[in-house]
């Protein structure tokens, strides 16, 4: 047999977690995977509502080579949701693995091919118990920063040594993680409820990710939406010694070096066009990503606060969230700013007019703000948000966050002022800049990232 019919008889299924950017990062992966293996037949799952997104509502471009399936999303037929913020989390988990072996099966029977390797959410946990019975191996795919998978990994370790803590915000949550390898400057406050629970009813999300260390063992490689150069060394080396195949391959979101801007009349949202009037780092670009919002009283105060800055904003908010504004707020600012449903993120940040980023944390927000060198005011909202926050203002020193970590009229007005005219701002640019530069360093042919995606691609073709 040929190499290439070999390689033409490969498959490779890739299982996304459809929440937050979670599926949007593991697709980014798909396609670049696609493109450097032409010959291999890859399968993308993910539930129909993220399908549709991706390829009706954003007609996302995908390799010839990648064919897409929808699984169950296990809500039942007419379900009421409680207003539980991970019920659907939950009721998608439950249904796994059940709904993607259907949707493998029905890959398999479709392509002739069966599947010689699973790329999957590391949040996926079924996934290691899956691969085994396939004989396929197992690559997951960490979305978040490394901090983050080394609390997942000592997860037993930290609920052990802090489940005492509960709820009590103002005494051991303030302890640090000093017994973590490179997680010293993190205070417990800053692990998701998903690693500590606060609460007696433990979720079954929080249950899965609790497996998170047990499994992960078993993985051929792992994969970070991250870059080698950005790690504090001791959190490095220890990952490293636990998984040797720890692949750092860049950021999934952000193409790296980031393009030229496209024609600003090609951008139907319109963003381009008016951050082409106005001035120099002069704008704050707004958004919290696809499941993130504050409370309404906190937007409320934001927009306040906005306003009497005078200072020229793009506002990304959903309009579910629109009533929350002041009243008369979207007229009274229209030459001021634009408010808009959706904005082409990377490219906002990305333009020469953007000076500050108001994020709530999420990690593929934070690597694109880092990719296109714009510092950040920070409103940490749930999961790993807090640990990026800490990591964003207090180890990279590339941005701020908002005082007592919620929007409040006066504590948005003072790190507005602090990023766009103190020095304090300043130095923030001149860190994040340096930032940028280690990541195109580490893209570069040579590169780190570059390196370990070569590693990659050569796992998936002797899988």
């Amino acid at each position: 047999m040929s190499v290439t019919q070999s390689l033409k008889e490969k498959h490779v299924a890739v299982l996304a977690f459809p929440f937050g950017s979670h599926d949007l990062t593991i697709l980014g992966l798909a396609c670049k995977l696609a493109r450097a293996a032409p010959n291999v037949q890859f399968s993308f799952f993910t539930i129909p509502k993220s399908n549709h997104s991706k390829f009706s509502t954003f007609k996302f471009d995908v390799p010839n080579n990648i064919r897409t399936y929808d699984v169950e999303d296990g809500v039942p037929v007419n379900h009421v949701f409680s207003g539980i913020p991970v019920e659907r989390l939950d009721l998608f988990l439950k249904a796994t693995p059940g709904n993607f072996q259907k949707g493998l099966d029905a890959a398999v029977m479709e392509t002739g091919r069966k599947v010689n390797c699973l790329v999957t959410d590391m949040f996926l946990t079924f996934a290691a118990d899956m691969a085994e019975d396939m004989k396929a191996t197992w690559i997951p795919l960490c979305v978040s920063i490394p901090h983050n998978l080394s609390a997942h990994v000592y997860t037993d370790l930290i609920r052990r040594l802090f489940s005492h803590v509960g709820g009590d915000k103002n005494g051991g949550q303030h302890q640090t993680l000093e017994l973590i390898p490179g997680l010293s400057p993190m205070h417990v406050k800053d692990l998701s409820d998903e690693i500590l629970p606060r609460h007696s009813n433990e979720t079954f999300f929080s249950y899965t990710l609790s497996k998170i260390g047990c499994v992960l063992p078993r993985s051929t490689a792992i994969v970070m939406n991250f870059c080698q150069e950005l790690y504090p060394t001791p959190l490095f080396d220890d990952l490293k010694s636990m998984f040797p195949a720890l692949l750092n391959v860049g950021f999934l979101t952000q193409e790296l070096p980031p393009s030229p801007l496209p024609p600003s009349d090609s951008d139907t949202t319109g963003c381009l066009s008016w951050l082409d009037r106005q001035s120099s780092k002069s704008v704050v670009y707004i958004s919290f990503g696809t499941a993130a919002a504050p409370p309404g009283e906190e937007l409320k105060a934001l927009a306040e606060a906005i306003e009497e800055s005078d200072i020229p904003f793009i506002w990304s908010l959903n309009n579910d969230h629109k009533h929350h504004l002041p009243n008369g707020f979207p007229q009274r600012t229209n030459k001021q700013g634009k408010l808009v449903p959706w904005a082409p993120q990377a490219m906002v940040l990305g333009h020469a007019s953007t000076g500050v980023f108001v994020t709530h944390c999420g990690a593929n927000s934070v690597f694109e703000s880092i990719a296109n060198g714009v510092p950040m005011i920070c409103r940490p909202m749930f999961g790993d948000h807090w640990m990026i926050g800490r990591v964003v203002e207090e180890i990279w020193g590339v941005g701020v966050k908002v005082e007592g970590l919620v929007f409040s009229k006066s504590g948005v007005l003072e790190s507005l002022k602090l990023v766009l005219g103190h020095e304090q701002g300043r130095q923030m640019r001149e860190r994040i800049k340096a930032l940028r530069e280690l990541v195109l360093k580490a893209v570069a042919p040579s590169g780190s990232a570059s390196q370990d995606f070569k590693t990659l691609v050569e796992t998936i073709l002797n899988s």
